[in-house]
């Protein structure tokens, strides 16, 4: 079955994370308002009306043509899943104010100058075509009998990466980790739920600003608190989710997934842990507001200790203002023939290389999987046979040559499973912290609905 564009990718799949290759977070804006109230109607040159503006988010806006097509894509979802729609007033609601957020973060990606280019997009969708064991042309046609239309999916999943880029570019980079830290919640997963099981959980969020006042703190839990008598009494976790959640999973039923207990959100892993399959948390409060947890289901995941890990290094040149793509990878083609003449790969690398994260170990990536890596530069990689050297190559974060140092079996061991727990941790962190990001871009935004 096909998805839509949002359930496609995961998020995590955009950071070549050991070697910080990502930019540095950007400086939040607060934009001012739109000098006069935007005309309810986008008009033609002629007069005639050609769509309804349903909100004007900064100097942007959301017309009735979007949240049709995204409330139709919703009601089909929901209904495949035999989940109960909410009265159209609050699904439009809902969806609308996806589109807001999704308008937000799309103009703060513009600004900050984030670009995803058609080889990104293809290759995002052959991957897609795999998944669905088809091939790349004939994916339009399996598309078009899920009922997308391709020009539209294409756009849609140019507008998903563009955010998952600006996410791990404003979020992913912020969140650190101490080696204390680290200590503590490996010692947590020991007590808590368990690293070799899985465990399907749903989410309803009712959000607080963290400036909230006292009596804004206390509607926010009464809602809440009404919602868990709700469930308790019988109705539907999934339909209060996408009629009443404020969380990025509220159109999803409140749907996180399958996820490693490990990989649990930071503040879920407790909680999970107590719950039987079945039952919903009490409301439980964090940074972002109140929350109920449903665990869905457990099972345990397989997977063996040995895994395969290759040995890379690279040198990356981005573009500028005076140096194209064109120029760009002609400098790194140049580079390549001067160490397939026998020039020191490390010492070109230390010289030349704008990751700041390897440069200084000569473009060395040390061990690691090629999951580690974004789609291309793991793809690149993969091709190589032992010392290659691959041509130039683009990824989201640049230009790339990279040479395959050697591959092995790994014994996935403590260093290992401490390097895993990082990331896990990383990744419990994400959820909490995009939420935090997202309700700060709104809070600065300008935003007034048309409904």
């Amino acid at each position: 079955m096909i998805r839509p564009v949002c359930a496609v990718l995961a998020c995590g799949a955009l950071s070549l994370a050991a070697s910080g290759l990502a930019a540095a977070a950007a400086a939040s804006v607060t934009p001012e308002p739109p000098a006069a109230t935007a005309p309810a109607r986008v008009q033609s040159s002629t007069g005639r009306a050609l769509d309804r503006v349903v909100a004007v988010v900064n100097d942007g806006v959301v017309l009735q043509s979007e949240l049709d097509a995204a409330s139709r894509e919703i009601l089909q979802r929901l209904r495949s899943e035999n989940v109960a729609p909410p009265p159209d007033a609050v699904l439009h609601d809902q969806v609308l104010e996806r589109l807001v957020l999704e308008e937000i973060q799309a103009q703060r990606a513009e600004r900050a100058g984030i670009r995803v280019s058609d080889e990104q997009i293809n290759a995002a969708l052959e991957d897609i075509a795999r998944r669905q064991n088809v091939t790349f042309s004939q994916l339009p046609e399996k598309l078009a009998e899920a009922g997308y239309v391709y020009a539209d999916y294409r756009a849609g999943l140019r507008r998903e990466i563009q955010r998952q880029m600006l996410q791990a570019r404003d979020v992913r980079q912020r969140i650190s980790i101490s080696p204390r830290e680290l200590d503590q919640y490996i010692e947590r997963q020991k007590k808590a739920v368990s690293a070799s099981s899985e465990y399907n959980v749903s989410h309803i969020l009712i959000a607080v600003a963290q400036d909230a006042s006292p009596e804004q703190q206390a509607t926010g839990r009464r809602k809440a608190e009404d919602l868990a008598t709700r469930i308790r009494n019988g109705e539907s976790f999934g339909e209060l989710a996408v009629s009443s959640s404020d969380s990025q999973t509220a159109l999803e039923g409140g749907s996180l997934g399958w996820r490693k207990g490990p990989e649990l959100p930071t503040f879920l892993v407790d909680v999970v842990g107590r719950l039987k399959p079945g039952e919903t948390s009490e409301v439980l409060q964090t940074a972002t507001g109140y929350h109920l947890i449903r665990l869905n289901e457990v099972r345990a995941s397989g997977g063996s200790q040995i895994i395969k890990q290759v040995h890379l290094r690279h040198i990356l040149l981005r573009t500028t203002a005076v140096q194209d793509d064109a120029t760009v990878k002609q400098k790194l083609e140049d580079m390549r023939q001067r160490l397939l003449a026998g020039e020191d790969f490390a010492v070109l690398a230390k010289a030349t290389s704008e990751d700041p994260g390897s440069a200084v170990e000569g473009g060395d990536l040390g061990w690691a999987t090629l999951e580690t890596y974004v789609g291309p530069f793991g793809a690149a990689a993969n091709a190589l046979q032992d010392n290659e050297i691959s041509p130039p190559f683009k990824t989201d974060f640049g230009w790339h040559i990279v040479q395959m140092l050697g591959r092995r079996d790994f014994d996935n061991s403590a260093t290992a499973a401490r390097e895993q727990a990082y990331q896990q941790l990383a990744e419990s962190r994400l959820d909490e912290a995009t939420q935090l990001w997202i309700q700060q871009l709104r809070d600065e935004a300008f935003v007034e609905k048309h409904l």
